[in-house]
């Protein structure tokens, strides 16, 4: 039964995420999107590696081919879950406000189903589903406004932040094909282990990426170093802990919910601490978007609970 407590942590997550994309605008006032996005992900690793520790979950020996096997695969996931898409976030927030760039996220359920027809996860698409497709695609042209010109939100930074929602869902897809199953030894790894390991990988692959901006100078500001810190340790290694809480209680379908939550509350922070505006046509879009995502996800439960006989409890990529 869905409890008081797991609907505060299901709001707590919802802010921790929704508040992620203002975190990113400020930090970008002290750093460059390689910088954020390294700073955040190596606060998370320490954070989740922390966590493994006091509750007794050692992480995967690299030094046996099965664990070599899992750490490559879980090294996937990290680029194609944190990496990627957080620096494509950073890089985007350059010139498109934090609110739309957590609406433009919210498009990732949509991409997860056009990669998971692509690479055959899914083998059908119901009516109802293809209908959500097609409305949350149309209310992203509806916030874009290509034809508006100068006046409409279509750029690179725009473009940057619907690359980062398809890199997730190109990373669900990957989650569910290559890390599905026991680890090493036969054994099943806790998810909290998983995900340690994933943000630890994450951590070694976003140093790759500094030579890209992020051997620049960083300017000791304390507003913005100190929206890095909170985005690293709570918006990144504590939301993806509740998150994992969350979907061990109720099931990833309930813990999915939070989906809808992110976007209201990125606009809401961006409009009351940025004085972000959004136009009527933004908050239809947003709409759109949403009630696209919802029409998507039906009969997710229903076929997971088909193919499995319950439905799974599997943690969803550490996101935004």
């Amino acid at each position: 039964m869905y409890n008081r407590a797991n609907y505060v942590r299901l709001l707590t997550l919802a802010l921790l995420w929704g508040a992620s994309f203002l975190f990113i605008k400020l930090g970008l006032e002290a750093m460059s999107p390689t910088q954020v996005a390294f700073s955040r992900i190596t606060l998370g690793a320490v954070v989740l590696v922390g966590l493994c520790l006091l509750n007794g979950f050692p992480l995967v020996n690299p030094a046996s081919p099965e664990g070599r096997r899992l750490w490559g695969s879980i090294a996937g996931a990290a680029v194609f879950s944190n990496v990627l898409p957080w620096v494509l976030f950073g890089l985007g927030e350059r010139t498109v406000d934090s609110g739309i760039a957590g609406v433009l996220n919210a498009t990732t359920p949509l991409w997860t189903v056009v990669f998971g027809l692509a690479f055959g996860t899914q083998r059908s698409l119901s009516p109802p589903r293809l209908l959500g497709l097609l409305l949350g695609f149309s209310g992203v042209v509806v916030i874009l406004a290509p034809w508006n010109g100068s006046s409409g939100l279509l750029g690179w930074g725009a473009l940057a932040c619907l690359g980062a929602a398809m890199s997730y869902g190109l990373g669900f897809v990957y989650i569910g094909r290559g890390l599905s199953g026991p680890g090493p030894d036969g054994q099943r790894l806790s998810p909290l282990t998983v995900g340690a390991m994933q943000m630890s990988a994450a951590t070694g692959i976003a140093v790759l990426t500094l030579p890209l901006g992020g051997l620049g100078p960083v300017e000791l500001a304390p507003v913005p170093l100190l929206a890095v810190g909170v985005l690293g340790v709570f918006g990144t290694g504590f939301a993806f802990a509740l998150q994992l809480r969350i979907v061990s209680d109720e099931g990833a379908t309930t813990a999915s919910t939070v989906t809808y939550l992110m976007p209201i509350v990125s606009v809401l922070l961006g409009w009351m601490v940025l004085d972000e505006s959004f136009g009527p046509r933004v908050l239809l879009g947003m709409l759109i978007v949403l009630v696209g995502v919802a029409l998507s996800r039906t009969n997710v439960r229903g076929d997971r609970k088909s193919r499995n006989g319950a439905e799974r409890k599997t943690p969803e990529p550490a996101r935004d």
